[in-house]
């Protein structure tokens, strides 16, 4: 088994997991079965440990037990089979609030900053794809852009809005002459006119949330614009593809965290509903 170098406090966690596991197994070592790890896995849900903790006990277990069989060529079989690991739970998206956005964008103070965040908010476009934006994927006269390669290696069109139009063609007009086609440019210092990289950007945003006194981050915006257009009415498959998701199980996570969307819809349709059938209370009063 090739051996890795683990800190003592690992080692230790990882020893006393496995300690834990061997003083609670009801039979000899070698004849621990998948059986045997769910149990053990039930008795630390009982214990209410968490996900994440749970599979350190298992990563644990499964590497002891792979030990025996690399290294002491011990023929016995790994318990700890694939599936037994459980799975994480993802945090929400956290969208911005309309007054955190107005905070963070009336302290911006570049047309090249106002440009980039604009493309975030405005066309959901992910920080890597705001860095490699070239001249030639932007049509002007349809307020759209081809975003060539996004995450996947899918092509795909988003759509600008005034306000982030207008931003990009002032910052256009501002940027200088150069043969570079990506489009947002190092402003000063040792690599001025060199592409602005993701990381680049990513400080941007920092420096901006710090200012403002909002933390906000590149992925944030992309959130917002999603979970605007979903409260907005907009298709979750439209949303699916603005955003370049490849699963529309993706993009649904946004929809569990519109309840203003669930409440328009809710009244909407109870209002037709009851154009077609009538109230309750009126049916009671015609009896």
């Amino acid at each position: 088994m090739k051996r890795r170098n683990y800190s003592s406090h690992t080692r230790k966690n990882y020893l006393n997991r496995l300690q834990h596991f061997l003083g609670w197994l009801p039979v000899a070592v070698e004849s621990a079965e998948s059986i045997h790890i769910k149990d053990f896995i039930d008795i630390l849900l009982d214990r209410r440990l968490g996900p994440q903790t749970i599979n350190g006990h298992l990563i644990a277990i499964r590497s002891f037990y792979r030990y025996l069989m690399e290294e002491e060529q011990r023929e016995i079989e790994n318990p700890v089979i694939s599936g037994l690991s459980l799975r994480l739970p993802k945090p929400l998206p956290r969208f911005l609030q309309d007054s955190e956005v107005a905070a963070f964008f009336g302290v911006i103070s570049k047309q090249r900053d106002l440009a980039i965040f604009l493309l975030m908010l405005r066309c959901g476009l992910r920080v890597e794809e705001v860095a490699n934006l070239t001249l030639g994927v932007i049509d002007h006269r349809r307020n759209q852009i081809m975003v060539r390669c996004g995450k996947g290696a899918r092509d795909r069109l988003v759509f600008l809005y005034d306000d982030a139009a207008d931003a990009l063609a002032a910052y256009l007009r501002l940027r200088p002459e150069t043969d570079e086609p990506r489009i947002f440019l190092v402003e000063k210092g040792l690599y001025k006119g060199k592409p602005l990289s993701v990381r680049g950007i990513q400080k941007r945003a920092e420096y901006y949330s710090a200012k403002s006194g909002v933390h906000v981050s590149c992925h944030q915006l992309r959130h917002t614009m999603a979970t605007d257009l979903l409260n907005a009415g907009a298709d979750i498959v439209t949303i699916q593809y603005l955003l370049g998701h490849s699963k529309i199980k993706t993009t649904m996570r946004y929809a569990r965290l519109s309840n203003q969307k669930a409440r328009m819809d809710y009244y909407q349709a109870m209002t037709r509903l009851m154009e077609v059938k009538g109230s309750l209370t009126s049916w009671n009063m015609r009896c």
